[in-house]
């Protein structure tokens, strides 16, 4: 009963980090909005929740697994019900990043309960139902916002959450029992500022990079100064947990860093993390992209995109459930690394197969072999990377982890969305240039003009007022074509830049080490 109740809540988080996606076209033309304020919608969530997952974690530590997480399932349904009367970009990110706080709430303390909760012998199959919603959730939202959208309204992808929440809430604070690690902890406030703010630079300039040119953003602040920030604000946090660490062995005190370093004397753990990051940075776009590819050059309902990567979801759910086992008989670093190979190849199939006038059929292997391969990546993952972890550090690894692998997808929405936008803008004014004899002279030099500048909005541009009916429909063919001709060119290049990605993680699993043997006991931890 308590699995199931935090299950709801994680699912919830993971869910609203991809049902926007399905959104983005219906939120740039309900609300008004550029696609860099959609991309903020969607990154700002994803970026409030991953850089706080370390503290969140610390304060369930503090003041107990329950009390957070039923703080984090009712800021989230208040947040989430802000999101649905948000009537204005900035309104909806303020929302979305109040949702981000609250799912960063409540995510760590599913962990922390199931170690709790659970004795050594069944936390594995607490953990496989952990996995196949991590899964199944991003890959379900698509289908969920379409049908929503198909229905009622953008505003429903965020109001659905609230009977849902305070459902939760009440179910937590019924079933749930008070929950906590059984020793006192500190929170590392500079440690807390320092991580947090050195990650929001670096994304920050990365999301923004394209719009401001990579240049100058305001006065001496420029996308490189802020992102050179970063990264310093990311070395001061090392250097500080450092300091910490010695001065409490000095004064005889229990180690109590944000992040313990020692973690990443384990072999396993540090190659674990490396893999998850690189591995989050070229899976993460996929959706996201043949999302955009369906509803902007197709012209598929939000609905239809939905019930196109059903399938998919689907797969994913049931590799899920079986990719625990496979590890245990073949060892997670084998499992993980065929996943991730089979994830490339299904993204060279998609390239191969898909064109400007593909139907969903054309698209279906290389989705279903995606579905499979992305099931069989969180549960190998998770076991080869926390292999040789001392028990007493899980806690602090665990966040750690999921920390690492939110980044790296974070900064690889943000990548993979500048990738797109510069390569659809080339390929849009090349295919232009192509087409544009079609068109009557005079307006020539405007279509090769509105074709290029729709790279930044993905998608086509509108014919200009003023024309005959007959010629609209000739402008609004032609743009139609030029604009999946060269979206289709731009979001190959995309997805090859995807697989390449995620041969590099696959390869970097030869770095895991032979690690332990499964075993049916394991200490249980301080």
């Amino acid at each position: 009963m308590v699995l199931a109740i935090m299950c709801i809540g994680f699912f919830m988080s993971l869910l609203d980090g991809s049902i926007v996606n399905v959104a983005v076209p219906t939120l740039i033309d309900s609300l008004d909005a550029s696609y860099d304020q959609v991309l903020w919608v969607i990154d700002g969530y994803l970026l409030v929740f991953s850089v706080l997952l370390i503290t969140t974690g610390r304060l369930g530590d503090i003041f107990g697994y329950r009390r957070l997480y039923v703080i984090g399932i009712v800021g989230f349904t208040v947040a989430s019900a802000l999101c649905g009367l948000a009537d204005s970009p900035g309104r909806l990110l303020a929302a979305r990043a109040l949702q981000g706080l609250a799912g960063a709430l409540l995510f760590p303390q599913v962990i922390s309960s199931i170690l709790t909760i659970f004795p050594p012998r069944q936390r594995g199959r607490a953990f496989g139902l952990f996995g196949a919603i991590v899964g199944f959730a991003p890959v379900i939202g698509p289908v969920v916002g379409g049908f929503l959208l198909a229905h009622l309204s953008w505003r429903w992808i965020f109001f659905i959450n609230v009977p849902i929440g305070i459902a939760t809430a009440l179910l937590a604070l019924t079933f749930a029992p008070p929950m906590r690690s059984g020793r006192t902890h500190r929170l590392d406030l500079v440690g807390v500022a320092l991580v947090t703010a050195g990650l929001s630079g670096i994304v920050f300039g990365l999301i923004e990079g394209e719009r401001y040119d990579w240049g100058t953003i305001a006065g001496p602040i420029s996308i490189t100064s802020v992102v050179v920030a970063g990264v310093v604000l990311l070395v001061a946090f090392v250097l500080w947990q450092q300091r910490q660490q010695r001065q409490q062995r000095q004064r005889g005190q229990r180690e109590e860093p944000l992040m313990p370093l020692a973690l990443f004397r384990a072999r396993n753990f540090a190659v674990g993390n490396w893999v998850g990051f690189v591995f989050q940075l070229g899976m993460i776009g996929i959706m996201f992209v043949l999302v955009l590819y369906l509803q902007m050059a197709r012209g598929y309902s939000a609905l239809e995109t939905g019930l196109v990567v059903l399938p998919n979801a689907v797969l994913t759910a049931v590799g899920s459930a079986y990719a625990g086992r496979l590890s245990d008989k073949f060892g997670g670093k084998y499992v993980l690394m065929a996943g991730v190979t089979l994830l490339a190849v299904g993204l060279l199939v998609l390239v191969a197969m898909v064109g400007p006038t593909s139907s969903a059929w054309s698209l279906l292997p290389g989705l279903t072999i995606i579905g499979i391969a992305g099931g069989a990546t969180f549960a190998p993952l998770q076991q080869a990377t926390m292999d040789d972890v001392e028990p007493r550090l899980a806690g602090a690894a665990s966040g750690v982890s999921s920390t690492t692998r939110q980044i790296g997808g974070v900064l690889g929405t943000a990548v993979l969305g500048a990738l797109l936008s510069a390569r659809l803008s080339s390929t849009l004014h090349s295919e232009a240039e192509k087409r544009a004899g079609r068109l009557p002279e005079q307006l020539r030099t405007r279509f090769i003009d509105d074709s290029a500048a729709a790279g930044q909005h993905f998608r086509p541009p509108t014919a200009p007022d003023g024309l005959t009916p007959a010629a609209t429909r000739l402008y609004e063919r032609v743009t139609s074509d030029t604009f999946a001709t060269g979206f289709v060119g731009a979001m190959r290049t995309t997805f090859v830049a995807c697989a390449v990605v995620l041969v590099a993680a696959a390869l970097f699993c030869f770095l895991f080490g032979p690690g332990r043997k499964p075993t049916a006991e394991t200490a249980p931890l301080e």
